[in-house]
């Protein structure tokens, strides 16, 4: 039964270090096997496999009084099983992504008003929408525009001030 607990523990050591580490010691095997195991090899698969081998090995050895060969079988049943769980798990992790974080290029050709009027040579203030949200940007324009006035962003030019136009209806 110590083999068996020695296992279990060994694994959720082996668990710890991956959350700890988090990646670092998965990029060992990095290149190996051209991705045949991929993501099977990663430490929270093996960890999973190790500890669940270990303690449903122990339970079936003390609590069914199994042999050990008995309890090895069940215990790498167990394991296996685990493991598939550990890699599906994090498959479903991995692919929970969130969207795009808007970027300043993403404002040209949107429509704003003036907030604060724009000088020829100088900055004023645009009210533009950002992926739904009300933004303040600086602006600037060939010619004046008036405060109130629609405009059309025709660049980003820092990630606080675009160049605009007035928009002719």
């Amino acid at each position: 039964m110590a083999w068996f607990l020695g296992l279990g523990i060994t694994g959720v050591v082996l668990l710890a270090l991956s959350l700890v580490f988090d990646g670092v010691l998965d990029s060992a095997l990095d290149g190996s096997l051209d991705g045949v195991l991929d993501g099977w090899l990663s430490l929270p698969v093996v960890a999973a496999f190790v500890a669940m081998t270990g303690f449903g090995g122990a339970i079936a050895l003390g609590a069914a009084g199994a042999g050990p060969g008995g309890a090895t079988i069940v215990g790498a049943a167990c394991g296996a099983g685990t493991a598939w769980l550990t890699y599906r798990f994090s498959r479903v992790l991995m692919r929970d992504q969130t969207a795009s974080t808007p970027t300043g290029n993403d404002l040209v050709g949107t429509s704003g008003s003036v907030v604060t009027a724009i000088p020829v040579d100088g900055y004023g203030e645009v009210l533009l929408r950002l992926a739904g949200q009300p933004v303040k940007f600086a602006a600037r324009s060939a010619g004046p525009v008036a405060r109130g006035a629609e405009v059309w962003v025709e660049a980003a030019l820092s990630a606080t001030s675009v160049a605009v136009r007035p928009v002719d209806r």
